[in-house]
């Protein structure tokens, strides 16, 4: 068998495909199942900062009626002793870590910079291997200027990266005017990694009864093109590593994120579709790629279709379709 191992923020894994951040992730058995059948990584489901500010004041403001607590001793009060998401989620990772030996990230979904600090901290100290904030706030407030909604991400990095050792990725959504300055700037920051896309959510509703309804909720394999032409663009430029999530659902999706530049693939929803045997399949499918192409190892070939390498680097910034029409 080839090579399969990477180099991703500082954690050295056996090959370059990460099981993102889902349902999937939040079962100690699926874990499990994930690491035997070869997967390099894990993410764990999320926990969401919503949840948590929702549950905390709940709880708060029952102390407080009842007399138990006051405002000002808030900062001496151990939330680890409250049965709410927070300590079941450290006591989920801390499980995690005792009966698994691939890294496993665990990660947060952020929406503002303040309140992150002593959860990072928590979810560090209980031997997790990295950290990844989820941050999608969506830039739909008309009176909130660019720079405003950038800079959400960058004191969250910053506050975050402050208080913790591990290496700490950012993943991130394209909804910004300036994508590559913004990317290479955050970079810059002391995270360690960036994963090129979120995948929103897509309200729809039923015209006849006036309900939403989700749209789209798995990602389809031709989505990959968003995160690919952008993996291509960054690639060689930021200061942190890749990660190339959405739109990943086999091993030839794999293999074209690692050729655009990413250092690893995040996959998900194709584990959804086809069981969690499609981690074997996709290793298998890299494998067998790169011994028919001479490859013995990731960095044989990884960037060689980034924008700086290929022969057509314009392709990558061609966004109309005369080339391919005119002759309709």
């Amino acid at each position: 068998m080839s090579d399969l191992s990477t180099n991703y923020m500082g954690l050295n894994l056996r090959n370059p495909l990460i099981i993102s951040s889902s349902g999937l992730t939040e079962k100690i058995d699926d874990i499990k199942e994930f690491e035997a059948r070869g997967a390099g990584a894990v993410v764990i489901k999320s926990i969401f900062e919503e949840e948590i500010i929702a549950k905390t004041q709940k709880n708060i403001n029952q102390m407080n009626a009842s007399g138990f607590i006051y405002p000002e001793t808030m900062e001496y009060f151990d939330y680890d002793s409250m049965e709410d998401p927070v300590s079941d989620y450290l006591q989920f990772l801390r499980k995690v870590k005792e009966e698994t030996s691939i890294p496993i990230i665990a990660s947060i979904n952020c929406v503002t910079a303040e309140g992150w600090i002593d959860f990072a901290k928590r979810i560090e100290d209980t031997g997790i291997d990295a950290l990844e904030l989820n941050v999608f706030p969506l830039p739909s407030d008309p009176n909130r200027t660019a720079e405003q909604n950038d800079k959400v991400y960058f004191d969250i990095a910053e506050k975050v990266t402050s208080v913790v050792k591990i290496p700490v990725a950012m993943k991130v959504g394209y909804y910004h005017s300036a994508l590559s300055n913004f990317l290479v700037k955050l970079s810059k920051t002391p995270i360690k990694g960036l994963v090129l896309f979120n995948r929103f959510y897509n309200p729809d509703f039923d015209i006849n009864t006036l309900e939403f309804k989700p749209n789209s909720v798995f990602s389809s394999p031709n989505e990959i093109s968003t995160s690919l032409r952008w993996v291509a663009i960054l690639s060689g430029k930021l200061e942190s590593d890749i990660a190339a999530s959405t739109g990943v659902h086999d091993g030839i999706g794999m293999v074209k994120q690692l050729l655009a530049g990413a250092n690893a693939v995040q996959a998900c929803s194709t584990f959804y579709r086809n069981g969690n045997e499609q981690v074997t399949f996709m290793l298998k499918q890299l494998d067998e790629w790169m011994k028919e192409n001479g490859y013995n190892t990731i960095n044989d070939f990884r960037g060689k279709m980034s924008i700086d390498e290929t022969y057509n680097p314009s392709a990558y910034e061609r966004v109309q379709f005369m080339k391919y029409f005119h002759d309709l």
